[in-house]
């Protein structure tokens, strides 16, 4: 009997695109995972219209914990950070990337171990990015080139390496690892593209890999940038405000975005599509004045064109040759939190200001929440916010807050 194959889910505005035949020279077409056939019949849709509400979350006036020093012992001296998360027993994990480590801290800032270091042996780290902290307090870190996951015990001790089959050259461009061991793992095909003339989307292939790494199969194929370039422009250029997906896993969840349309569809642990998340986005069309607003953005937060620090490559950038998108994306990061809620950043359009929004486990909206400055975020808990604050003199300092729902009186 013969089978047919099933097909991968399509979210609303993606499209599949099959690599061709590779011509002589060129790399052969990477190895994909098969097709995940996955129904979205009978689910569930939340639609909720955040923009409008007053609700909001809040964080601490002050971190409950901050980690860093200018000048002092090595332990707490951070260079490229790129990953912090919390243990059961509220010790912090820290990615320190400048060095290859894994720092580990008490709740009271005591650097308690250090783990990995820079290398190509078991446990080192070529370039680190990201932690997750699965059941049992296992850490998933990942590196590459190429793609993986280093696997330490909560004490310390380095357990495995994850590699991906069929290999990812490069990082997953989005996704995590779930409690079960479950990666999910996101790539596109630029290094096959020859002569991009910002036509085709890039496309993203999302898939899941089991706790061995071995592929499960393929969740989504999703449209990334449309890109281009033209004589003189140095290099290749994606289309201003095209949108590109974002992809986050963690706990029992997979959240997937495609940036174009106003949702965000959530998958279970058995990667079964369980609900839909949407919110009202009016008046997302893109205005020469939004396109003179990020030019000058753009040439402000750079110094100036006269500036020493002042790229060729930014030329194309801000070129009337470089194409614009009609409509603006609609996210720019999803994040779930260790609680199991589902956090959005909307796309920031040029002159404005954004908040994160957060929807609970049901997919009702809950409250927003205001940026804090100068941090980058790597975790959500159901009470704390969990990153990574830069100063003026770059100087990285891992920083905790108390998160404060309408629950428990955020003001």
């Amino acid at each position: 009997m013969i089978r047919s194959r099933p097909r991968p889910i399509l979210l609303p505005g993606t499209l599949l695109v099959l690599a061709g035949a590779a011509s002589c020279g060129d790399p052969p077409p990477p190895e994909r995972a098969p097709a995940i056939a996955i129904d979205s019949a009978g689910v569930r849709v939340v639609t909720s219209d955040p923009r409008n509400s007053d609700t909001y979350c809040a964080l601490g006036d002050e971190p409950t914990l901050t980690l860093g020093v200018v000048e002092g012992e090595e332990p707490y001296m951070f260079h490229w950070v790129r990953g912090a998360s919390r243990l059961s027993d509220g010790t912090v994990a820290v990615l320190n990337n400048g060095t290859g480590e894994i720092r580990v801290f008490g709740a009271d800032g005591e650097h308690l171990r250090s783990m990995g270091g820079k290398g190509e042996g078991p446990g080192e780290f070529r370039i680190g990015r990201y932690i997750w902290v699965l059941p049992g307090d296992t850490l998933w870190v990942g590196d590459y080139r190429p793609w993986r996951y280093h696997v330490y015990a909560s004490s310390g001790e380095y357990a495995r390496t994850v590699d991906m089959k069929p290999q990812y050259f490069n990082a997953s461009l989005g996704g995590g690892v779930l409690d079960n061991g479950v990666s999910v793992n996101a790539r596109d095909d630029a290094h096959l593209r020859r002569t991009p003339d910002f036509g085709e989307p890039m496309p993203w292939y999302v898939e899941a890999h089991a706790a061995d790494g071995s592929a499960v199969g393929e969740l989504a194929r999703l449209e990334a940038e449309r890109e281009g370039t033209w004589e003189g422009a140095g290099g290749v250029v994606a289309m201003l405000f095209d949108p590109r997906p974002s992809v986050h896993a963690r706990g029992t969840t997979i959240a997937i975005a495609t940036s174009r349309e106003p949702e965000v569809r959530l998958l279970d642990e058995q990667l079964r599509l369980g609900r839909i998340v949407r919110w009202a986005d009016p008046g997302r069309e893109v205005t020469r004045a939004h396109v003179e607003a990020f030019r000058d953005r753009f040439v402000e937060s750079r110094g100036g064109r006269d500036s020493e620090n002042w790229h060729r490559a930014y030329d194309a950038m801000l070129s009337d040759r470089r194409p614009v998108a009609d409509v603006f994306p609609t996210v720019n990061t999803v994040r779930i939190g260790r609680d199991g809620r589902l956090w959005v950043y909307p796309y920031r359009k040029p002159g404005t200001s954004e908040d994160w929004w957060a929807f609970g486990t049901d997919g009702e909206f809950q409250c927003r929440l205001d940026h804090p400055a100068g941090v980058t975020i790597y975790e959500f808990g159901a009470d704390y916010l969990l990153g990574v604050h830069s100063d003026e003199l770059g100087t990285e300092r891992v920083v905790m807050y108390e998160l404060r729902t309408p629950e428990t009186g955020a003001g």
